[in-house]
């Protein structure tokens, strides 16, 4: 199986983090001139390695074996939250990278077709996932000419300005991929918390978002009795007691919820509140669960309701995302991968944070990685992994690449 060079991989990791690098983090958001510079420089590397390389439409980089098919792609984003970390995507990058060349150079495995991609705007600068939505075609048109960056650049004049207006887009190439693979940091801290080094990703979880409101009466706070309120906040704060109180009873370990935002108008201490509202989201891998917990908000809200006092409302606030699931036979690989290089120390655990394969799944079998992040830092300037980490965790989904192509070929 391939040997990965690891001074190489961890040389081409270091240098991609000095492209928009402040302090120990990087601020390179979806098309900057940190992030259009960056993937011109991953372009290099790509043809550098023998891969057929290109940018496209969107700023998606690709790097594609000159081998035919069966294929596998992989890699992630490089670009980065408004104050990132360095490996937040970048590693996957960088592992599509490293991989390809590792086969390459292996008389063993040089025949398999490794592709290589980074993705643009997973960080949702303009649209969330909006290169991987461009290569699987499922690209809203109208949120794409509605679309405008963190800073007010509309996308097109971004576009316009790295001089991509005019250049294709690339979609899925028919009959060429079994599917899609992506290394990532765990944003999280269960591996470092039980010493291991590896997480085999069953599922990407199902995210819902909910917005309660409450309508009362605006009263003076002094002359008002108790008896006589018609208090928006009161209600809010009951319900959000009462989602922590509830939740639990139906969720697991490592079910989410977050009351977000809250709003108390019109927010003076003299004044009775007569609206409130709060931004309410929850994850889990579990498709009942979450219909479980919309259950537990709306039987909430009934039960404010029929009191008389206060007019409560849940509704829906952003579209939900659904559960991803990850493909059982790539997981089997991975794991068996772990099991030879990282002997007892992995484990098979769901992404509570949403990656692109949550776009890719609908088109290709997906899988992903995961390696520890030092103290469950992420999306922070202090985001970090050990090199031993970033090092094995590159074998694994090495020796699992070759695994899965040579079994795809019967070679198995």
């Amino acid at each position: 199986m391939p040997k990965i060079n690891a001074q190489r991989l961890l040389d081409d990791l270091r240098k991609l983090r000095t492209f928009g690098g402040v302090d120990n983090g990087v601020v390179r958001p979806a098309l900057s001139e940190a992030d259009i510079a960056s993937r011109h420089w991953l372009e290099d590397r790509y043809a550098d390695a023998g891969l057929d390389a290109s940018i496209d439409g969107v700023a998606n980089v690709f790097g594609r074996s000159r081998n035919e098919g069966p294929a596998l792609i992989i890699g992630s984003h490089s670009d980065t939250q408004p104050q990132g970390g360095w490996l937040d995507g970048a590693l996957g990058v960088i592992y599509g990278l490293e991989i390809a060349r590792a086969c390459a150079e292996d008389p063993a495995t040089a025949h398999l077709a490794v592709d290589a991609v980074s993705w643009q705007d997973e960080e949702s600068n303009f649209i969330g996932c909006l290169g991987s939505r461009s290569w699987c075609g499922t690209l809203d048109p109208a949120a794409e000419a509605a679309a405008v960056g963190r800073d007010g650049t509309p996308l097109a004049d971004a576009l316009r300005t790295a001089k991509l207006d005019n250049v294709p887009r690339q979609t899925i190439e028919d009959g060429r991929y079994i599917g899609y693979l992506e290394a990532h940091i765990e944003q999280g801290a269960y591996l470092e918390d039980a010493g291991e080094q590896i997480g085999v990703v069953t599922a990407i979880v199902g995210i819902r978002g909910m917005k309660i409101t409450f309508e009362g009466e605006q009263n003076h706070a002094g002359t008002t009795t108790m008896a006589r309120r018609r208090d928006a906040a009161t209600a809010l704060f009951e319900v959000a007691h009462r989602i922590n109180q509830e939740f639990p009873k139906v969720a697991d370990e490592r079910t989410v919820w977050t009351v977000g935002q809250a709003k108390i108008e019109p927010g003076a201490s003299s004044i009775v509140p007569g609206y409130a509202e709060m931004a309410l989201q929850f994850r889990d891998q579990d498709e009942g669960r979450l219909d479980a917990f919309e259950e537990i908000v709306n039987g909430l809200i009934a039960e404010i309701n029929q009191r008389g006092k206060i007019k409560a409302t849940a509704k829906s606030a952003r579209t939900p995302i659904r559960p991803s699931m990850m493909d059982e036979g790539f997981q089997e690989h991975i794991a068996q991968s772990a099991e030879a290089f990282a002997p007892g120390k992995w484990r098979h655990m769901p992404s509570a944070a949403g990656h692109d394969p949550m776009v890719i799944h609908e088109k290709l079998p997906c899988a992903m990685l995961f390696i520890p992040s030092i103290k469950g830092i992420s999306h922070a300037f202090g985001e970090d992994s050990h090199d031993a980490d970033i090092v094995a965790g590159c074998q694994v989904l090495a020796d699992a690449t070759a695994s899965i192509l040579k079994s795809a070929r019967g070679e198995a």
